[in-house]
């Protein structure tokens, strides 16, 4: 039962290792909130290790977990206010801040699945196993996430 655990520890902190910092960039470009992003981390993790063997795939699990618990945290939230980016390695160098501010004009399921497709270089398949959606689904949030995109950055065409 030991090894379990120690496995299990071991493929979270693999996980962690491998995208970390790419699923904090997602969920700040999801968010647009620094704290949301590294509280939804931080808990997906958490809950990962506190599950252990209990996961069967834990990249996507943790994904999935981190969106929701991202989710809920801007439902919480009365107002959205994103300041400027903040200074570390986890961020883009040279963010494009009309961008980020067109995704919060998105639904929630539209920002997900744009940012998964279009910063984490994720399929079709794989967003939908990260977010629990059917592919059917997925490929519609994208199509309409992308034709929004276009009308809130002037791009109509």
């Amino acid at each position: 039962m030991v090894a379990t655990s120690v496995t299990a520890a071991s493929e979270v902190e693999s996980v962690y290792r491998q995208d970390g910092d790419r699923l904090w960039r997602a969920l700040y470009a999801f968010a647009g909130d620094e704290d949301v992003a590294s509280d939804a981390v931080a808990e997906a993790f958490a809950q990962a290790l506190r599950r252990g063997s209990e996961i069967r795939d834990v990249r996507n699990w943790v994904w999935r977990s981190a969106f929701r618990l991202a989710a809920g945290d801007l439902k919480r939230q009365s107002s959205l206010s994103r300041g400027p980016l903040p200074e570390g390695s986890f961020h883009d160098p040279h963010p494009d801040e009309q961008l980020l501010d067109a995704l919060q004009g998105l639904t929630p399921q539209q920002r997900a699945v744009i940012v998964l497709h279009y910063y984490a270089d994720c399929p079709v398949r794989e967003i939908a196993r990260r977010t629990g959606m059917n592919p059917l689904a997925v490929r519609a949030h994208l199509s309409r996430g992308r034709k929004h995109l276009r009308v809130l950055l002037g791009d109509e065409r």
